[in-house]
């Protein structure tokens, strides 16, 4: 199983961030989300998952409510969830839209009873049936510049998307999802131009006016 985009469910905050870390340490990029992040990191968080950026999330049933993000292609319960309810709230994030997606949930000797309460309807393995392949990693081909400026400053995706096309001279298919939000622009750029991207942008102007930038 190699997925692109992966969400991974936690049933305790100090779970998410201690398996998001051993990700990050094993050259799996992944954040946490939970219910100790502010709004304006839980919202960069979600963007960061939703533009490609970060392509692993670990979250809690509490702070993932309201991800709505296509492409999700592999839910890991980390943890059983405790109920058959919030299972299916969980799986049901992956394989949208007629697109295909695999879930995963890990269960210990002790589980037996509850997993065929929870999941009667998962197949049961064991955990010597899946293959590790020692030269997979998931990283992420985009990175997310962050713009000093938003809906309040009157920007526009389009504006963004003109500048770093016309005026910094990147192509458009190196250009991934523009967020505007009131004060704030995020757009997701391909790795490979995302050091002209952030230099035109600091450097240069959109609409005639100046905006800090930085990277996620």
């Amino acid at each position: 199983i190699k997925p692109k985009l992966a969400l991974i469910f936690c049933n305790m905050k100090i779970d998410t961030e201690e398996v998001a870390d051993f990700l990050y340490d094993n050259e799996f990029l992944a954040q946490s989300l939970n219910g100790d992040l502010n709004q304006k990191e839980r919202n960069e968080t979600l963007l960061m998952f939703s533009n490609k950026s970060t392509p692993i999330l670990v979250a809690t049933d509490v702070a993932s409510r309201g991800i709505d993000v296509k492409d999700i292609d592999l839910v890991i319960n980390y943890d059983l969830p405790h109920d058959p309810e919030i299972y299916i709230h969980r799986i049901g994030r992956t394989g949208r839209a007629g697109a295909s997606g695999q879930a995963l949930t890990l269960y210990t000797p002790r589980q037996a009873e509850k997993i065929d309460f929870t999941a009667p309807e998962a197949s049961l393995e064991k955990l010597s049936t899946l293959r590790a392949d020692k030269n997979f990693s998931m990283s992420s081909d985009m990175v997310t510049l962050c713009i000093d400026g938003g809906k309040k400053s009157k920007l526009r995706a389009g504006d963004i998307l003109g500048t770093l096309c016309k005026e910094i001279g990147i192509d458009a298919k190196n250009i991934g999802k523009i967020d505007i939000f009131e004060f704030q622009s995020y757009v997701a750029v391909s790795k490979s131009v995302a050091n002209k991207a952030f230099n035109g942008l600091r450097k240069g102007n959109i609409k005639k006016m100046n905006f800090r930038v930085w990277r996620l």
